[in-house]
């Protein structure tokens, strides 16, 4: 099941697999169905439960009222990329992180920055696991697979709600 929502960032598509938050994509998307677009979506449905929950965290996030998301969530992907994404979920709000100390936390060495990297960038829940909170080590924003400009907007969306 997926549903589509405004946000700050354009159009955001989110859809849902056995109860769990399984994506989130940035407009322009790809047909729900078609080769290469991702797992099966399923039909649309605006008020399935998970949803639903979702649609409104991200309306009070995007409101500056919520900073921590609780829903369920099963991004599929690797071993590798699932210990990378834990990580993110570690990043507070309003914080960044650099590529190397993600690596760090995981045990890795700078070298694996590039690997982290990857592995963020395959992230299909941005927003929720936060990727865009991770810079390049002089602080610079690198890579966002929405964009820079989305992921500008969500840091300066996240500092404006520190204060």
């Amino acid at each position: 099941m997926w549903t589509v929502v405004d946000s700050p960032v354009g159009e955001l598509r989110l859809v849902e697999h056995e109860g769990d938050l399984t994506a989130i994509e940035f407009s322009p998307f790809a047909e729900p169905d078609a080769p290469g677009s991702g797992p099966a979506r399923g039909p649309r449905d605006d008020e399935h439960p998970v949803l639903v929950r979702a649609r409104e965290q991200l309306a009070a996030y995007f409101a500056g009222d919520l900073t921590e998301f609780d829903l369920p969530l099963a991004p599929r992907g690797t071993p590798w990329q699932q210990s990378v994404w834990e990580q993110l979920r570690a990043i507070g709000y309003g914080e960044t992180s650099s590529y190397g100390q993600v690596a760090a936390r995981l045990g890795r060495t700078n070298a694996a920055s590039r690997a982290v990297g990857l592995a963020n960038g395959r992230n299909p829940i941005p927003i929720v696991i936060p990727c865009h909170r991770v810079v390049g080590a002089d602080g610079t924003l690198t890579g966002y697979a929405g964009g820079l400009e989305r992921k500008q907007v969500l840091l300066r969306l996240e500092q404006r709600g520190l204060f």
